[in-house]
């Protein structure tokens, strides 16, 4: 390898730094940002639950809130549907995305559940 190839190697290394870098602290934040279940209703555990992902929009202009949803777990412990309730609607794709991942423990029957996401930009 020649001195200026070396160079060039070098250089696109240390450009990718900063790309490594923000995705690491993407995924950090991500986990930060976990819903909490509003204390309100859920009494089927959560077997599965992901972290919301923190809106760009949201994070340019620096918002911060609660999304208020309304949750129907099936049978099996599938969320089947979620609206939402109350909160910034920047928020509210998010919120529902995730929730829709969640799984909980089956039960004998459908199960209505209110649940309040929070979303700190930190």
């Amino acid at each position: 390898m020649t001195l200026e190839e070396h160079k060039t190697a070098n250089t696109e290394f240390h450009s990718l730094v900063p790309i490594a870098l923000t995705i690491v602290l993407i995924a950090l934040l991500a986990a930060l940002f976990a819903g909490s279940i509003s204390a309100q209703e859920l009494s089927r555990k959560t077997l599965v639950r992901t972290a919301p992902s923190y809106p760009e929009l949201a994070r340019k202009l620096h918002l911060e809130g609660k999304v208020k949803l309304e949750i129907l777990i099936d049978r099996a412990g599938v969320v089947r549907t979620a609206k939402m309730l109350g909160g910034n609607p920047v928020f509210e794709q998010s919120a529902i995305e995730t929730v829709k991942q969640w799984r909980f423990e089956p039960a004998d029957k459908e199960t209505k559940a209110v649940i309040l996401l929070d979303f700190t930009d930190r």
